[in-house]
């Protein structure tokens, strides 16, 4: 048997007096600053306070766990959301910067128990990267949900 939930049909989850913190990458803005939309918008219909929502900007995906240990470590949000867009170029550097920002925001939640929806998208062109904006949505889905579960565990 898997998951008792299996089988479930989903219900939106309720983010009615929780408080998340958003952190973008501004790298490839366009991209980020169209997550972020998207994740705005889905976190307002999902019953977040506008005055709940807070957004950070760091420079690229890189900086990204670093906003969000500081935004752990101070308190006061219930869930956090990294948003930023990686493409493929040239080089190993993508590898890297996927690899090396993944890593930092999965422990970041781990280290500090905090939910955090990881919507740093790798791609391989700017046109997966368009085709995938939705996500910013995911990923506010993600963050009530996750926040609403360990609150429930505590």
């Amino acid at each position: 048997m898997q998951g008792a939930d299996q089988g479930k049909t989903a219900q939106a989850p309720d983010g009615r007096g929780l408080r998340v913190a958003l952190v973008q990458a501004r790298f490839n803005a366009p991209l980020t600053g169209a997550l972020v939309a998207a994740c705005r918008a889905e976190l307002l219909a999902l019953g977040v306070a506008e005055a709940d929502i807070s957004l950070h900007t760091v420079p690229g995906a890189l900086e990204v766990p670093l906003a969000l240990e500081a935004l752990a470590r101070r308190g006061g949000v219930d869930a956090l959301v990294a948003l930023g867009c990686i493409v493929r170029g040239e080089t190993y550097h993508f590898e890297l910067v996927a690899n090396e920002s993944g890593a930092g925001v999965t422990r970041v939640g781990l280290d500090h128990r905090l939910p955090i929806a990881n919507v740093i998208l790798t791609v391989e062109t700017e046109a997966q990267a368009w085709a995938r904006i939705d996500k910013g949505r995911d990923g506010a889905q993600v963050a009530v949900e996750m926040a609403r579960l360990m609150k429930a565990l505590s």
